[in-house]
């Protein structure tokens, strides 16, 4: 081997030794980077409830000693969480669009980049023909240099693409919208529900308490008689067995109406152990004034139902779906302008602009087009499957909400026939007591059923109530302006709920378009 041939080795060496110690290095650097999950420890837990016990009710002002039906309306629209979260989701769907229009725009990008070397870059020629070396080695460029540029480009398919995913972002933000008046459409439906419930469970726990002790007293008097023998035993057993059944029955109810209150805290966003009380409020007994038929009222759910609008604003979603497959399959034409600069003191022209045009063809998505617009014909399908199901529902959910308020009114109107029944007889017996014409067990007997006859009649109303609210919430109609509850504080959005349907009890449906006045219409009026 002669020494030419081994200084020509040693850059070879060197190279092959550097490439070992770089592989090595790597090595070790992805053994070191190897991630492993990492659970939350007790402190990092403790500090993160700490922090979420801190900030749920955060921002809210207290109560006061009472609360009515719109202050409660008010707080659940101003304040539940379920809503803020819609609320949220809204401006995340907002910020998506913004952030799409921005995807329309040009490219404006800057490089800089530096390089360096331990050798010049040199290079020498060999001639084709002769197989000899033509030119003694040479370079053209330093052994350290920086290299930096500033272009504008545009690629027209990109900027349809980017209009064509606007258009979707635009139908995600009203998608937001649509499920946040369903929210808030269940918030007031639910908020009715558990006030009344939890004015009825008030009421009946303040009557237990007041008849609780003169019970307890009557059944043992009734025991006390059975032991001496002063009645007969079938009287006596018959009385406490009464008694007892009465007793039982305010018992189940009670449990069944205390879990209202926590419910209705929840809804509010207030503590469930917040000591408040409600504020006694007068029951709306009007009846259901829609003025529609029927096959009308169906008319103006489908046009008004946020699930109906959803499944709509979905299908066009995926139509233009359809859109950016077909504007896939074009070639991408971009366009580019830029500065240059670089430091290599050995180019002639060291800063120059450039400019120029690519065209480009993924002719992969020629063959992939056929089962992309399959799958988006497939999933139109199904979204009008899915649509024409909802329709199905609404068209059920219209009927039969309808005939539950009929029926609720009639049982409103039984439990208040029974209520003035049961107190009138309760009245002829106190005066008979007084006389000493009957007994205090008999009495208390029929005190106990005059509560049971208050509880059932409070009980029938809020069934009213929440049968009301279901009627207009399967029409769709909006419950509450959204405007509104974004734009007044507490006290405002009170007066504003007062003044509303919610306050008043009544509501003119108002379709989204004009429709035609049936030839004959037949005013459908649902009163107790």
């Amino acid at each position: 081997m002669t020494f030419e041939a081994v200084d020509r080795g040693r850059p070879h060496a060197r190279a092959h030794a550097a490439m070992v110690a770089a592989a090595i290095g790597i090595g070790f650097g992805v053994s070191g980077c190897i991630v492993k999950p990492q659970p939350l420890g007790p402190a990092e837990l403790s500090a993160y409830a700490d922090d979420k016990l801190a900030r749920v009710g955060q921002g809210q002002p207290l109560p006061g000693p009472r609360i009515d039906l719109y202050e409660a309306f008010a707080r659940a629209l101003k304040y539940n969480l379920d809503q803020r979260v819609e609320i949220m989701q809204t401006a995340v769907r907002v910020r998506e669009l913004t952030f799409a229009h921005y995807q329309m725009l040009p490219g404006f990008v800057a490089n800089s980049a530096y390089a360096g070397r331990d050798t010049y870059a040199a290079s020498s020629s060999i001639s084709a023909i002769t197989g000899r070396q033509s030119l003694e080695p040479s370079y053209s460029q330093d052994k350290q240099y920086a290299f930096g540029d500033l272009s504008l480009s545009w690629n027209i398919l990109d900027f349809g693409l980017s209009y064509v995913r606007a258009q979707q972002a635009a139908d995600g933000v009203l998608i937001a919208e649509e499920t946040r008046r369903r929210v808030v459409s269940r918030i007031i439906e639910d908020v009715r529900t558990a006030y009344w419930r939890a004015l009825t469970s008030e009421r009946l726990a303040k009557r237990l308490r007041a008849l609780e002790s003169r019970a307890q007293a009557a059944i043992g008097n009734a025991r006390k008689l059975y032991a001496e023998r002063q009645t007969s035993p079938v009287t006596a057993l018959t009385y406490e067995r009464e008694l007892i059944e009465i007793k039982r029955e305010v018992q189940r109810v009670e449990a069944d109406l205390q879990v209202a209150r926590s419910q209705l805290a929840a809804l509010m966003n207030l503590p469930p152990d917040l000591p408040f009380q409600l504020a006694e409020m007068e029951a709306v007994d009007e009846g259901l004034k829609l003025g529609l038929p029927e096959n009308e009222l169906i008319r103006v759910a489908l046009q008004n139902r946020s699930e109906l609008r959803e499944v709509a604003y979905r299908q066009r979603i995926n139509g233009r779906e359809a859109e950016a497959a077909l504007l896939e399959l074009l070639p991408g034409f971009n366009v580019f302008v830029g500065g240059n600069a670089d430091t290599n003191r050995l180019l002639y022209n060291a800063n120059w602009v450039g400019w120029g045009a690519r065209a480009s063809w993924n002719l992969m998505r020629v063959f992939q087009y056929p089962e992309r617009k399959a799958l988006v014909g497939a999933q139109d399908q199904l979204l009008d499957k899915r649509a024409l199901a909802v329709t199905m529902a609404v068209m059920t959910q219209v009927h039969v909400s309808r005939i539950r308020h009929a029926l609720a009114l009639k049982e409103y109107g039984t439990a208040s026939e029974f209520r003035r029944v049961q107190r009138r007889l309760v009245g002829q017996l106190r005066a008979s007591a007084a006389a000493d014409s009957i007994s205090e067990q008999t009495l208390i007997r029929e005190e106990m059923n005059t509560l049971v006859a208050e509880v059932k009649y409070d009980l029938a109303h809020a069934a009213v109530q929440n049968a009301r609210a279901n009627v207009y919430a399967s029409l769709g109609l909006d419950t509450f302006p959204l405007a509104a509850i974004d734009g007044n504080d507490l006290p405002g959005l009170k007066r504003a709920v007062q003044g509303s349907w919610l306050g008043v009890g009544e509501v003119l449906p108002r379709p989204v378009v004009a429709l035609p006045p049936p030839p004959a219409p037949a005013p459908l009026e649902l009163r107790r």
